[in-house]
């Protein structure tokens, strides 16, 4: 009898256990529901629309937009430009990000870290747009970069950057280097000191202990911090148009295009989801080696 009531006490508490948990992250699924799954699903819907749902006429639905997709090399070129783009991005970052990030965690202390925290949030403090704009006035030829160099070597030629790839990549760094650096920053000031100094003592050398020890245990934010800067570069369209120009030409600006231009919300819809697919595969074909990874920590 004991056992059937303690039985019974169990699964009340198990219930009301359930409820509380229903009760806290009940709200955040219903927003990431209606913020993420409600806006993809209307766009699956309008992908497969004959026409734009602008038109005033009765629904009809094709699949020949995403054939158009698959019919134009194009389109495909421009898809992989854009996962280059999106790669390129994300190793800069992770070049830049993680010694940075690593010496927040391990060198610096005190008021410098939060002075050096403060320089990597400050760009979030200003919009987008007004950053990727300012980045035009310092990459033209006679900005700010230029009469910089011209400054310490006065025979160099003209800084003439603008409307080209490098442009792309460095505005792209810019706008998602903080990502990088604050996710890697997490996983490295959760790796106890104690670890790296026994590495030390038993004879790691710096670079070693680097590759070794604390790399392999920062990995979780470096993936984190990797897909959060990938995806949004992939289909990146406002510092590729302003720049890159002509030049940085991605899946992103034709989707754009076909939302604000030529109003082809179909065809843009199944360019989308032809993006998606293609991150979604990506991740896929990477996932077994980052678990594989996480589970050798």
């Amino acid at each position: 009898m004991a056992q059937f009531s303690w039985g019974i006490g169990m699964s009340v508490a198990d219930r009301r256990d359930r409820g509380a948990i229903l009760a806290l992250t009940g709200p955040a699924y219903l927003w990431l529901t209606a913020t993420i799954f409600l806006p993809l699903s209307a766009m699956l819907y309008c992908s497969v629309l004959e026409k734009s749902p602008l038109v005033p006429a009765p629904a009809s639905f094709t699949l020949k937009h995403y054939a158009n997709f698959i019919d134009k090399p194009v389109y495909q070129q421009l898809m992989l430009w854009s996962l280059e783009l999106g790669a390129v991005v994300t190793f800069f970052c992770l070049l830049v990000g993680y010694p940075a990030a690593l010496t927040l965690a391990k060198v610096v202390k005190g008021r410098w870290r939060e002075a050096l925290f403060l320089l990597v949030v400050l760009p979030f403090w200003s919009n987008a747009l007004v950053r990727t704009f300012s980045w035009t006035m310092v990459l033209r030829p006679g900005g700010l970069a230029d009469q910089a160099i011209h400054v310490v070597a006065p025979d160099a030629p003209a800084l003439n950057i603008l409307y080209s790839y490098p442009a792309v990549v460095i505005g792209l760094v810019h706008s998602y280097l903080p990502y990088m650096i604050l996710t890697c920053y997490i996983s490295l000031q959760a790796i106890d000191d104690s670890v790296i100094e026994a590495a030390r003592s038993l004879g790691a050398k710096p670079f070693q202990l680097l590759r070794r020890v604390i790399f392999p245990m920062s990995l979780p934010g470096v993936l984190a911090g990797s897909a959060l800067i990938f995806v949004p570069a992939v289909g990146s369209f406002m510092e590729p148009r302003i720049l890159g120009g002509a030049k940085g030409a991605t899946l992103g600006m034709a989707i754009e295009e076909q939302f604000t231009v030529t109003a082809n919300w179909p065809f843009g819809g199944a360019l989308s989801f032809m993006m998606l697919a293609a991150v979604l595969l990506i991740c896929l074909i990477l996932y077994p080696f980052a678990r594989k990874r996480m589970q050798g920590l």
